[in-house]
């Protein structure tokens, strides 16, 4: 096949010896299979910004921070070296989040390196050494759901546990492999402690899983595993190996009426003032 324009510059450097074909084009990507030696691999090239459906929304990129301050300025400004800038750090960000996650021992692609804005990691088959299915294309039996879920639900609590929500965990990003299930397509992911939305992303991630296994096997569908797992995480009770029941009782506090209305009180006297400032001015 004609080799794509930007996977010359791994081949010219000897990172890839052969592009064999085109895998799949995603939202924010195309991944093909390439050879490596002796081994096959995928190579995943990175659309660019302008060209994707998934966007940088700021609730996923809250808190990312360079230790470079002369782009970090640029990034802000929104200059064309800043927009590239941010551009890479967004590439970068499901590296980063690849090999801390590998090393933790959560169920992703193996990575093997970054060059060029594409990244080179293990290509995952079945059991026939194809490329392996992913979960939406797959069925289930109701004790295969229940399994399966609980596998993922594992994986979720040793992200977590790595301190790394995935934010866009669905059925269409997790392949399932020889030997079980992989989570893939980490750019969007986001730091546990560090960012605000945290919470809501993991109820969401966790919330697809529920949603999509409790088509096969309805009980799970009345489980709470994200609220469960982040009352602990926050208590600094979670561990990878933590049993989990699906239940979580949340607490409703009540609305403090009166400090609310004290609270706009304030804001009124102080907006006052302020007037009153600039009319003496």
């Amino acid at each position: 096949m004609k080799i794509p324009k930007r996977l010359v510059p791994l081949i010219e450097d000897g990172l890839i010896d052969e592009v064999m074909r085109q895998l799949m084009s995603g939202k924010e990507a195309m991944v093909f299979v390439v050879r490596c030696g002796d081994e096959v691999r995928c190579a995943k090239v990175y659309k660019e910004a302008n060209k994707r459906a998934f966007r940088q929304a700021v609730d996923y990129t809250e808190n990312r921070r360079t230790k470079n301050s002369r782009m970090a300025r640029a990034m802000a400004k929104g200059s064309r070296f800043g927009r590239e800038a941010q551009e890479a750090a967004w590439q970068s960000a499901e590296v980063d989040a690849l090999y801390r996650l590998a090393a933790a021992g959560v169920r992703v692609p193996v990575p093997y390196n970054f060059h060029e804005g594409v990244l080179l990691m293990e290509l995952v088959t079945d059991a026939e050494g194809a490329a392996a299915p992913r979960l939406n294309d797959c069925n289930f039996t109701a004790e295969e759901a229940v399994a399966t879920h609980a596998t993922l639900i594992r994986e979720v609590v040793r992200m977590l546990c790595a301190g790394v929500i995935h934010g866009d965990l669905s059925e269409f990003n997790i392949l399932i492999g020889a030997d079980g299930p992989v989570i893939i397509d980490l750019p969007q992911a986001v730091d546990a402690a560090g960012n605000n939305h945290a919470p809501e992303m993991l109820a969401r991630d966790v919330g697809n899983l529920r949603n999509y296994f409790g088509q096969y096997a309805p009980e799970l569908l009345t489980t709470d595993y994200a609220g469960e797992m982040w009352a602990l995480y926050q208590a600094g009770l979670l561990a990878p190996e933590t049993p989990l029941t699906g239940l979580h009782i949340r607490e409703e506090k009540a609305v403090d009426l009166e400090g609310v209305l004290q609270e706009i009180e304030d804001i009124e006297l102080e907006e006052k003032a302020r007037l009153m400032r600039l009319d003496e001015e």
